[in-house]
């Protein structure tokens, strides 16, 4: 090594030959490890970055489905809607028997019209408040008070409409009707067919008559919202019974009725008002 050589590595800062090799060397080897750091997140980052597209994909697909089943509610919901509208309003033809269910002011009212004009031969008023006689019946109905008396029975054990139903098929099974016409209001009918064309029967059938309440007009639902959270409430119901009705069997011994209905409804036969008249000899 020259004098020369010795000089600039001392103008350098470096104070001999074998420092600045070392010097050197310290540098390669933190550039080293710098680019094997670089590379190293290099890697981290690329294997994150990997499954993003996998899941963005598994992200759209979920919000694709959850907005399909959001359009199929609503759909559906149009379409009971418009089922409920087009239903008819006086039954197509005779019945063996009536069944009225209670809750609405005027489906009793409507369904003692209906026995007297000779749509069937004996009502029953499912769903009957303990307080209610029939006293207090045939006072609401003064000119029917001897049809009351004749060929009306009351059932006061069922709660809801899965009552309604096993009291219905108990009653027909009783006076061995095959046919009924069914009272109650109009955007109650869709669970009450369901939930009654379950229980019964095969052979036996049921029509409807559905009550429309004054004022309640269902195909304008959107610009009321007490129609509106009433009719979406009832689609929900319907739609609970329609998928219940699909897995279970007898509803008296269905674990579902059971829950839905809070507890098993009683064996004991219907109140009667009165018995059936005889008819009279020529």
């Amino acid at each position: 090594m020259t004098l020369r050589t010795l000089t600039r590595t001392r103008d350098l800062g470096i104070g001999t030959p074998l420092a600045a090799l070392e010097a050197l060397g310290w540098a390669w080897q933190s550039a080293g490890v710098q680019d094997c750091q670089f590379r190293a997140g290099d890697g981290r980052r690329a294997a994150s970055s990997a499954p993003r597209p996998l899941l963005r994909l598994v992200r759209l697909a979920l919000a694709g489905t959850v907005a399909l089943g959001a359009l199929a509610l609503f759909a559906g919901f149009l379409l009971f809607v418009s089922t409920i509208e087009r239903m008819e309003r006086r039954p197509s033809g005779r019945a063996d028997g009536i069944v009225a269910l209670t809750g609405g002011a005027q489906r009793v009212g409507d369904a003692i019209e209906l026995l007297a004009g000779g749509y069937g031969r004996r009502l029953l008023i499912s769903g009957v408040n303990e307080r209610t006689s029939r006293e207090e019946i045939a006072r609401l109905n003064p000119s029917q008070g001897r049809l009351i008396e004749c060929c009306v029975d009351l059932d006061y054990r069922a709660r809801n409409t899965i009552g309604n139903a096993i009291e219905t098929r108990r009653w027909m099974r009783r006076h061995h009707f095959e046919t009924i016409a069914v009272v109650t209001s109009n955007y109650h009918m869709p669970r009450t067919l369901v939930e009654i064309g379950h229980a019964l029967a095969e052979g036996q059938s049921a029509v409807p008559y559905p009550v429309i309440a004054d004022g309640f007009e269902i195909g304008r639902w959107w610009q009321d919202p007490a129609v509106a959270r009433l009719v979406g409430a009832e689609y929900v119901k319907f739609l609970a019974a329609w998928l219940r009705t699909r897995v279970e069997g007898d509803p008296e011994q269905s674990r579902f009725a059971v829950l839905v209905g809070r507890g098993k409804p009683s064996k004991a036969p219907v109140r009667m008002v009165a018995e059936p008249q005889l008819p009279m000899a020529n």
